[in-house]
């Protein structure tokens, strides 16, 4: 089956719950009868279901990434389980809220009753750092589609993530400033660890093409006023503005023009990126970074129509949907490779699946790599987001990152 064929199929029926869990139960698909039976030396009679979570974001700043993440994680379970390779997927989903309604603290607890030996979240790199301990001290292999703060690189051998670290992205971001012809720049960020590291990226990328940060402002996550920050950048006149933020653009851009700032030339990030056309601003010309590759056609299609098979709307923002959707392949086919689904033998096959020891086949969808795996072969998965190669911290070796620009509709396009 080629990777078209696997990844056109979705399962019919899923129940997308907003705050509530939910659980996806595969059938459960015996081992071969005997090695002979499933042609390599693999052991035959291991029952490998397994409890994955996730913990992403249905209500609160980040809930208009939830739903892309959440379908992408809900298209791969149901393309692990319809491969019949040998591991199933039971699959329980719960909110992880934000720092403000704080539904992760009692949704990471139901999951952990739950029993589940891996999960896919947080989202928030703030979160992560609130629950990453308890899921390590209890087994279970964590990994975040969408964290990018640099002080996740090699924090724990339970951890990993399929988004890489925010000195990346930084570095894109200030470059591309710069490359626009912009010599000021005003940043406003939240004080915490996705937007002091985005900051710090942005403002010494920037700062190294001979450009001037001059003016800065940031905020704690859960105000709701944005005057003050926007009047320190105002009052500075820069060139150009970048905003590291969640939805707390949909504020603060308005802001930012009701004081005479240009709001064609705001930069954005991954974390507020997305079409903006309620906003009362125009956004034409101004422009933001996201990681990940482009994605096909074919792909926003499933996402879309496994989210609004239950009635939702349609997806209107796609970031990390690919970087969730892998980190789910990737788990099953490091836990059939492990032939086991406790958290620690998991992690410790992830760096192999992904190719990271250097060797392997190449592979595109989860049954192509488990038939090589089941094969008594190396896989070496290469997912939507890109290669996917953890390196000895972890991270992906390496990322693409896109660059995106909003027309008159405050619609935004790749552009490179």
């Amino acid at each position: 089956m080629n990777r078209t064929q696997t990844r056109t199929k979705w399962l019919a029926g899923i129940a997308l719950v907003g705050a509530s869990a939910l659980v996806i139960t595969g059938c459960s698909t015996p081992a071969p009868e005997s090695s002979e039976e499933a042609g390599s030396d693999r052991p035959a009679d291991v029952d490998l279901t397994l409890q994955l979570g996730s913990l992403l974001p249905s209500t609160g700043s980040l809930s208009f990434l939830g739903a892309p993440m959440e379908a992408g994680v809900q298209l791969a379970v149901s393309e692990i389980n319809e491969a019949d390779a040998g591991i199933q997927v039971e699959l329980t989903a719960a909110d992880e809220g934000d720092l403000d309604n704080k539904a992760y603290e009692t949704s990471i607890t139901n999951l952990q009753s739950a029993g589940i030996t891996a999960m896919v979240g947080a989202a928030s790199s703030s979160v992560t750092k609130l629950i990453l301990d308890g899921n390590a001290g209890s087994g279970i292999l964590t990994v975040s589609p969408s964290n990018t703060s640099a002080d996740f690189t090699g924090i724990n051998p339970l951890y990993f993530r399929t988004a890489p670290s925010d000195n990346l992205q930084g570095e894109v971001l200030g470059n591309q400033v710069a490359e626009d012809g912009h010599k000021t720049l005003g940043i406003i960020y939240q004080n915490d660890p996705y937007g002091t590291g985005l900051f710090e990226a942005i403002k010494s990328t920037f700062e190294g093409t001979g450009g001037e940060v001059v003016a800065e402002a940031s905020y704690n996550q859960g105000d709701g006023q944005f005057n003050a920050q926007v009047q320190t950048i105002a009052a500075s006149n820069p060139d150009a503005v970048a905003i590291v933020s969640y939805d707390q653009f949909a504020t603060i851009a308005p802001l930012l023009g009701n004081a005479g700032v240009d709001t064609g030339a705001l930069y954005l990030v991954d974390g507020n990126l997305k079409d903006w056309p309620d906003l009362s601003v125009s956004l034409e010309g101004s422009k933001g970074t996201r990681a990940g590759a482009e994605l096909p056609d074919d792909f926003i299609d499933q996402l879309n129509e496994v989210w609004t098979a239950e009635g939702n709307d349609p997806i209107d923002a796609l970031t990390y949907s690919a970087e969730a959707y892998d980190a789910t392949i990737l788990i099953a086919l490091a836990a059939l490779q492990a032939v086991s689904v406790e958290g620690e033998d998991i992690a410790g096959a992830m760096q192999e699946v992904s190719g990271g020891s250097g060797e392997g086949e190449k592979c595109t969808s989860f049954a192509d790599c488990a038939e090589i795996i089941n094969g008594g072969g190396a896989a070496d998965y290469d997912g939507y987001s890109g290669e996917v190669t953890f390196d000895d911290d972890n991270d992906p070796a390496g990322a693409a990152i896109g660059v995106y620009e909003f027309d008159a509709e405050n619609v935004q396009t790749r552009i490179k």
